[in-house]
């Protein structure tokens, strides 16, 4: 079981030994533990390019449409996004969908997942 041992100052000191049916492993089922490498829900929107000037930077405007909660009328409202775009490739009109990422400057929490194409 264990053994136990007196030290100089008089306490006791308990060491712990490993049972032989802990070192078999054969007997006890193995567990495979499934470890995903996702990093979690990432928010996704999609919007428009309303300007382009920065260098890397783009801005994007979402819309969003909703039912008054009391009035039942139906509501817009807009949010501008700083979107990371690293290819410099999209111009002030497409049509893009943007993807939350880490903080990549002081307004920068966002970067571009594709350019669905340009606005009607």
């Amino acid at each position: 079981m264990s053994e136990e041992a007196k030290g100089d100052n008089g306490m006791e000191h308990v060491e712990d030994t490993a049972s032989p049916a802990d070192s078999d492993s054969a007997e006890s089922p193995s567990v495979e533990i499934a470890v995903s490498n996702d990093r979690g829900h990432r928010k996704e929107r999609t919007g428009v390019v309303i300007g382009d000037r920065a260098d890397k930077t783009i801005t994007v405007m979402v819309e969003r449409r909703f039912s008054h909660p009391l009035y039942g009328k139906g509501v817009k409202r807009n949010k501008r996004y700083h979107v990371h775009d690293e290819s410099n490739a999209c111009r002030v009109g497409d049509i893009v969908r943007i993807v939350e990422t880490r903080p990549l400057s002081k307004t920068k929490r966002w970067r571009l997942l594709e350019t669905l194409g340009r606005k009607a």
